[in-house]
């Protein structure tokens, strides 16, 4: 019986489907053999922008290579270029297509809120939709810039950082107020009304008023003087030397406008989107996007593809400067402006202050992307020599690399870093909360973090490491074989141990394998050794920084919080009363009633809290 020959796969017939295509604008999808999205696209004119695919001459090889993969494809017309360009972007979005510029669909913008409600209201770090009430400020073009504004402020009008539950709980001034970067509300050591005041001149310096807020600090500092308020007048002089730096360091232009200048950056076949953030004249600094560059296209036509993906849904400064030239930018700033409910205006040829911006955006990103290859170079290079180090048969693809931290056994916390020939890969990073071991047990805290990692990642399908690091000797290094022997993957992961060593100086450890009985011991200015520093490194960052927010937490928490009947005014006649929390607990039912608002009921309530 002969075999049932397999079924020839047809190709795309390209002349019949142009053939039924119109010359309308709207948007057009590619479909490989398997019905996946290859590309989505948009046209003026459908007909033309599709005839050009599938010419015989002028296309790239990567073109040719998508092209060759196409087995359908479909049209959808609109009304005009811009309904085209709204539902390209939809559609990649939703399908996102092979090759496609395709930027992160869950991005968000830092920025500074400022709580409405509250008596000392708080400036503090938001990211996310802005729904719970208060004013918002930005937003930044990244966490770094909010943190150094958030810096500003605080060192300038000494303003209150911590959250309301640390707040509420304070019977002294804290380490804030100590350093001067807080003038102690808590304790009422600034009255509302000053406070208020000190509000006001913060919002006006975000609100890029600092012309008028300088000459009002002048005017308040010459009558603090005449009046022979030395003590008020030297606060603020130095408030105004603090305003003068922070402008000096900002400032760009006495245009007060809002505008964002982005730059694209290419070499070999990856693309950097710089955008740099101008408000009020003022520099806030700038974000980098790194991708990969599918069909080779121009700067113009990549500016094209980032755009929309970039705006819509996000904040749009009423100026977009280009450095480079693109075919839809008036279609672009009419939907922008739409979304905006304000005009928006693109712009590439520019005079003055504001081609300097562009030209110092088109450096900044060639160089962010110039760095970007140079590292990921040397990490690919730093995986070979790791390889040949262990001997092992392929050079990883993956790495992971754990570690434990906690302070004397208190909150455990357990990391795992990912690490790729491209570098970092963060959002594969995760952190365990280890609970249910002795205090200081290392090996039941390893063991633990190990069996929820690899269990979940076999349940649910997920990706094996080539290679995993685990931070210690050859006690963690057993914990791991006992745990991979369990879940049966012992074969399938490499496992390598890192102890310290001597004095535990960095550049001195050595690497232990399961199947070796003598430890290896890399040059500390060796490649591989550069390589495991680095990831051990950040797995012990993440762990250290996990395991202090956790412990930060446990310790701003009230258990007077968890008491019915005991509110804010209540919390505090405690805290004042007995000094702290740690006496309230010491006190007896009798005690606890005398403090004022506190009644025998209450008392015995607290009583039973701390002595169950």
């Amino acid at each position: 019986m002969e075999a049932p020959t397999e079924k020839k796969e047809e190709p795309f017939d390209s002349v019949t489907f142009l053939a039924s295509v119109s010359e309308k604008p709207g948007i057009y999808i590619f479909y490989d053999h398997e019905g996946k999205t290859l590309y989505v696209g948009k046209a003026k004119n459908l007909k033309n922008r599709l005839q050009s695919y599938f010419r015989t001459t002028g296309l790239t090889p990567k073109t040719r290579l998508m092209v060759s993969k196409i087995r359908s494809a479909e049209t959808q017309q609109t009304r005009t270029e811009s309904e085209a360009l709204l539902l390209e972007n939809n559609l990649i979005k939703d399908k996102r297509p092979r090759y496609n510029i395709s930027l992160r669909d869950d991005k968000s913008f830092p920025y500074i809120r400022l709580t409405n409600k509250d008596t000392f209201p708080r400036f503090s770090f938001y990211r996310g939709r802005r729904s719970q009430p208060g004013k918002y400020y930005g937003p930044y073009p990244n966490a770094a810039a909010v943190r150094e504004m958030l810096g500003h402020l605080h060192k300038i009008f000494r303003l209150r950082q911590c959250t309301d539950a640390f707040f509420r709980n304070r019977s002294r001034p804290c380490l804030q107020h100590q350093i001067k970067r807080c003038s102690a509300p808590c304790v009422d050591l600034i009255s509302a009304e000053d406070y208020r005041e000190d509000v006001r001149q913060a919002k006006a310096m975000l609100q890029g008023q600092d012309h008028s807020l300088l000459e009002e600090l002048g005017s308040k500092m010459e009558s603090a003087a005449e009046t022979l308020d030395f003590e008020s007048a030297a606060i603020f002089r130095d408030r105004i030397a603090l305003l003068q730096r922070i402008r000096e360091k900002q400032y760009v232009s006495s245009d007060a406008s809002d505008a964002d200048v982005v730059a694209v950056a290419i070499e070999s076949g990856s693309v950097c989107f710089g955008v740099v953030s101008i408000r009020q004249g003022r520099n806030l600094g700038g974000r980098f996007d790194i991708q990969a560059n599918p069909l080779d296209l121009n700067e113009g036509q990549l500016l094209e593809a980032f755009l929309p993906q970039n705006y819509f849904g996000n904040f749009i400064p009423g100026e977009i400067l280009l450095s480079d030239e693109i075919e839809s930018k008036a279609s672009l700033a009419q939907i922008f402006s739409l979304e905006n409910k304000s005009k928006v205006e693109i712009k590439q040829q520019c005079r003055a202050h504001r081609a300097r911006w562009i030209e110092s955006a088109r450096i900044n990103t060639t160089d962010y992307l110039r760095r970007h290859m140079n590292e990921r170079t040397q990490i690919n290079a730093q995986f070979v020599a790791l390889s040949e180090l262990l001997c092992l048969e392929e050079v990883p693809s993956r790495i992971e690399c754990f570690d434990i931290s906690h302070t004397m056994g208190e909150r455990t916390v357990g990391s795992c870093v990912v690490f790729d020939q491209n570098g970092a890969v963060k959002s594969d990073y995760r952190r365990f909360n280890v609970e249910g071991i002795e205090p200081g047990d290392d090996y039941a805290a390893m063991s633990q973090v190990l069996m929820r990692r690899y269990k979940r990642v076999l349940e649910n399908d997920g990706k094996l490491p080539d290679l995993v690091i685990i931070d210690g000797g050859k006690g963690q290094l057993g914990v791991a074989k006992t745990v991979f022997e369990e879940l049966q993957i012992l074969g399938s992961v490499i496992l390598l141990g890192v102890s310290k060593g001597p004095e535990r100086r960095a550049g001195e450890e050595q690497f232990h394998l399961i199947d070796r009985a003598r430890a290896i011991i890399p040059k500390g200015t060796s490649a591989p050794s550069h390589l495991v520093q680095r990831i051990r490194d950040e797995a012990h960052r993440f762990a250290i920084t996990g395991h202090r927010q956790r412990r930060a937490k446990a310790r701003t928490d009230s258990a007077l919080e968890q008491i019915e009947g005991v509110g804010d005014k209540r919390r505090r006649s405690l805290l004042r009363y007995f000094g702290g929390l740690q006496e309230i607990k010491r006190a007896g039912i009798e005690d606890l009633s005398k403090a004022p608002g506190i009644s025998p009921a209450l008392a015995e309530k607290i009583y039973n809290r701390f002595h169950r």
